[in-house]
C-alpha cells in the first residue's frame, strides 16, 4: 500500500488518541484543547493518560490528581523563588488538572473526591489570578435568593469594553470558561465575565443550585449587574453559551434583548425532544405513562451496559436535582427553542463540529432564527470535527471572534 492509499483509508478524526473508550478519549481530548490557552501541556496530559487504567475511574481521579498536585506544587516553588510568570503558568495549569481529575463522578451523592475537585480548581485559578497581566475581580451577581460567583475580568486599555458572558456546559465551570473562550476574548479587546448558573460548578457543589430550562431567569441579572459597570459598553454585551451552552445562550436570547450577538457552539433546538431516545425503543411510548419502577429498572440495566448512557444519565440526575433516570427524561421537556428562537433579535452565529450528536440542532435553529444569523461548519479534515471543536482551539477563535468583531462594528455604525 502507498503512502497515499494508507492516508486515504486512516480516519481523520481525533478520536481514539489516547483511550479506545470513547468518554475517556473524549474527556483526554478536552484537556488537551486548554493548551492554547495555558491550561494544559501536552507532555503532562500523554504520561498522565498512560499511567491511568483504561475505563477505571478511580484510577482516573488518582492520576489526574496526582499530575495536578504535581505541577501545583512546582508553581508554588516557582512563587517562593520570586518566579510569578512560571508559577502563574503552573497553577493555571494545574486548574484543568484538578478539573478533569473529578469529571467521572457526577453523579448523586457528592462524592468526596468530586468536591475536592472543584475545590481544588478553583483555588489554582485564584492564584493564578492575582499574578495574572490581566484585572481579575471575584464578584458576586445577584440571583434570586442565592448570589453566584463569579470573575470579571478586563482587558488592557481603557473602557467601556465589549464584553462576553461566558456560559459553560453541563459540566464545565467558570474557571474553565477561562480557557474556553475567556483569554482568547480578554487578548482581543473583551471583557469577560465568568460565571457559574445553576447546575453549574459552584453553584451546584456549594449552593445546591439545579438546572433550569428558562436560562433567561438566569442570565437577566447578569446583564443587569454588568450594565451597572461603568467599564462595560452597554451596547456590546455578547453571550457566549458552549456545549451545553449552546442551548441555555440562545435559551437567554429569546427573552433577554439588551445582548447585541449570541454565539452557541454545539447548538441544540430542542433537546428535551431528544430525551425519551435515551429508553430503548419498546418503551419509549411510555415516557409518561408506564410503570415508575419498570422503567427506572429498564434504564439502570441499560445503564451498566453502556458507560456513555451512565455518563449522560447520572450527570443529569445530579445537575438536575432529580432522584431516578425517568425523572430526569420526564421533566426535559421544557428545555426547547420550537417556538422561541424567533423572539432572538440579535445576529447569532452557530458552530458545529462534524462528529459532534450533541450540535445537532443547528440546521432546525438556523432555519428557525429571524435575526441576522449564521453557521459555521467544523470539519474532521481541518482537525476541528469534535465536540466544541475540540483539538482546534485557534481555528474556533479566530472564526468566531472574526465573526464576533464585524457584527459588533456592523451593529454600532447601523
Amino acid at each position: 500500500m502507498t503512502t497515499d492509499q494508507h492516508s486515504a483509508t486512516r480516519p481523520v478524526d481525533l478520536r481514539g488518541i489516547a483511550f479506545t473508550e470513547a468518554e475517556f478519549d473524549g474527556q483526554f481530548l478536552r484537556a488537551l484543547d486548554a493548551i492554547l490557552s495555558g491550561g494544559a501541556d501536552i507532555g503532562e496530559c500523554f504520561v498522565t493518560a498512560r499511567s491511568i487504567t483504561e475505563g477505571d475511574h478511580d484510577s482516573w481521579y488518582r492520576e489526574w490528581t496526582a499530575t495536578a498536585d504535581r505541577i501545583y506544587a512546582q508553581a508554588e516553588a516557582s512563587l517562593a523563588a520570586g518566579h510569578r510568570i512560571s508559577a502563574h503558568d503552573a497553577f493555571l495549569r494545574a486548574v484543568t488538572y484538578y478539573r478533569t481529575s473529578g469529571v467521572f463522578f457526577y453523579r448523586a451523592p457528592l462524592d468526596p473526591r468530586f468536591v475536592d475537585s472543584y475545590r481544588r480548581q478553583k483555588d489554582a485559578f485564584q492564584r493564578a489570578a492575582a499574578l495574572s497581566e490581566w484585572a481579575i475581580e471575584q464578584v458576586s451577581i445577584p440571583y434570586e435568593t442565592t448570589p453566584l460567583d463569579a470573575y470579571f475580568i478586563t482587558p488592557h486599555g481603557d473602557g467601556p469594553h465589549p464584553t462576553i458572558l461566558m456560559i459553560g456546559g453541563y459540566d464545565g465551570t467558570k474557571e474553565e470558561s477561562y480557557f474556553a473562550g475567556g483569554l482568547a476574548a480578554l487578548r482581543r479587546g473583551y471583557a469577560v465575565l465568568l460565571i457559574d448558573g445553576p447546575g453549574q460548578g459552584g453553584a451546584l457543589i456549594e449552593e445546591n443550585l439545579f438546572f433550569r430550562a428558562d436560562w433567561e431567569a438566569v442570565v437577566t441579572p447578569q446583564v443587569d449587574w454588568l450594565l451597572s459597570r461603568p467599564d462595560v459598553d452597554p451596547q456590546r454585551i455578547v453571550l457566549m453559551g458552549r456545549s451545553w451552552g449552546g442551548y441555555l445562550a440562545p435559551r437567554a436570547a429569546t427573552a433577554e434583548h439588551r445582548v447585541a450577538a449570541v454565539i452557541a457552539d454545539a447548538p441544540q433546538f430542542a433537546p428535551g425532544e431528544g430525551a425519551v431516545f435515551m429508553l430503548p425503543p419498546d418503551y419509549r411510548d411510555q415516557l409518561h405513562t408506564g410503570d415508575p419502577d419498570t422503567l427506572n429498572a429498564v434504564l439502570r440495566k441499560a445503564m451498566a451496559a453502556n458507560s456513555i448512557l451512565d455518563f449522560g444519565l447520572n450527570r443529569g440526575m445530579l445537575t438536575h436535582g432529580l432522584a431516578t433516570p425517568l425523572e430526569y427524561l420526564q421533566q426535559a421537556e421544557p428545555y426547547t427553542l420550537r417556538g422561541l428562537a424567533e423572539k432572538i433579535t440579535c445576529p447569532t452565529l452557530l458552530c458545529s463540529g462534524e462528529n459532534d450528536s450533541r450540535g445537532g440542532g443547528a440546521e432546525p435553529l438556523l432555519d428557525a432564527l429571524k435575526a441576522p444569523k449564521k453557521h459555521i461548519a467544523f470539519t474532521n479534515a481541518e482537525g476541528a470535527g469534535e465536540h466544541d471543536e475540540a483539538g482546534a482551539a485557534g481555528l474556533f477563535e479566530q472564526r468566531v471572534f472574526d465573526w464576533l468583531d464585524e457584527a459588533l462594528d456592523k451593529d454600532s455604525n447601523a
